[in-house]
């Protein structure tokens, strides 16, 4: 396995990935090389220096599943991860749903396999103990952290579950974007905010994941499930032979029995996949991305 940093590729909003959206100049499928390696491009998952990297085990995992080497390019947010793929510079990434519906609604990057969700709710938001809130309507003039605007959990589905309580981004309450679910912890943390929206997942899997004890905290409120949790997405040019390697290694590598070393990848692990899911099956995100600004439809 070898790593990469790849520094931010342009700043890429929505808006950025739309205009992009009809400029493909990729050809056909270059001839299959089975001693190519595989190239990922990834944000970063896991801080703890005790603890393995969820994004090696991947690499480790998928090598051991496919026979090929692995190369892992580190990029700093979920739109670079699209922009990587689009361009060619990587063969794959993986997403959650938001981010993997936005970009496969670009027309320019394939959805290899989705990881199908449950009916769990996918975030919450979380308050100090002490806090008074203790509904979703109490957020109603209190400044709120998400993680950032390509988050599932950390800003789509909160927000949306916001909406449902009758309280609307700007309007009902302040938004703030921390960088990141550990930003928003710490926003939390330091009273910089009255309360940070993530996933539940991450209050499940408390630290280094969510730094609050028990008893420090307190979770306001649960947003709908997502019909897809996530997918791996892959650039169009890949060769049939290796797209089927690398499915075929995806399949291996999220399995029950994997589950509690891929860490923040774990979810998936126990997740049904589909394979070469198509693009109508990620439209049930419109209304929910049409709440937080976004338009799928803007993205063709």
């Amino acid at each position: 396995m070898r790593r990469f940093t790849l520094p931010a590729v342009g700043v890429l909003g929505v808006a950025a990935l739309a205009l992009t959206g009809c400029q493909s100049t990729a050809g056909e499928p270059a001839a299959a090389d089975p001693n190519a390696p595989i190239t990922i491009a990834t944000i970063p998952v896991g801080e703890d220096p005790t603890a393995e990297n969820p994004v090696d085990v991947f690499a480790e995992l998928l090598e051991e599943a496919t026979g090929r080497d692995v190369e892992i390019t580190d990029v700093p947010d979920y739109l670079s991860v699209v922009e990587a793929i689009r361009a060619d510079h990587v063969d794959i990434g993986i997403m959650s749903g938001f981010p993997s519906a936005l970009a496969v609604n670009t027309g320019e990057v394939d959805a290899l396999v989705a990881f199908q969700g449950d009916d769990a709710p996918v975030s919450t938001c979380v308050v100090l103990d002490d806090s008074p809130i203790r509904e979703v309507e109490d957020l109603a003039g209190k400044t709120v952290a998400f993680a950032d605007q390509a988050s599932s959990s950390g800003y789509f589905m909160p927000v949306y579950m916001l909406h449902e309580a009758g309280l609307e981004r700007d309007a009902d309450y302040e938004a703030i974007f921390a960088g990141g679910h550990e930003g928003s912890f710490a926003a939390l943390a330091q009273g910089q905010v009255d309360a940070a929206c993530t996933a539940v997942m991450l209050t499940q899997l408390g630290k280094p994941m969510f730094p609050f004890e028990d008893g420090e905290w307190r979770a306001v409120g649960e947003s709908p499930a997502m019909p897809i949790a996530g997918a791996v997405l892959g650039r169009q040019s890949l060769d049939a032979e290796t797209r089927t390697v690398i499915q075929d290694g995806i399949a291996e590598v999220f399995s029950p029995e994997n589950a509690e070393r891929l860490g923040a990848y774990g979810s998936f692990a126990a997740a049904p996949q589909t394979v070469d899911p198509k693009a109508e099956e990620f439209a049930g995100f419109a209304e929910i991305a049409a709440v937080a600004g976004v338009e799928l439809k803007d993205l063709k």
